[in-house]
């Protein structure tokens, strides 16, 4: 099965997390790091980022 890649706009909705926020956790090795899809163009794996989201620990907010 192809992988879907995700656009940065993409990959905020989904997480609710700002552009600033991914690439700070990105620097300290807490979020994963796209993939280049052309010369100037970067996606994340959506199998990357649902990962994340499957590892992030459940919030009183999720149970509720």
């Amino acid at each position: 099965m192809l992988n879907k890649h995700l656009r940065r706009r993409d990959v905020e909705a989904l997480t609710g997390l700002s552009r600033s926020t991914i690439y700070d956790m990105m620097d300290r090795n807490e979020f994963p790091r796209p993939v280049r899809i052309g010369r100037r163009a970067v996606a994340w794996p959506q199998s990357a980022v649902d990962a994340w989201l499957a590892a992030r620990p459940e919030t009183s907010r999720d149970r509720a």
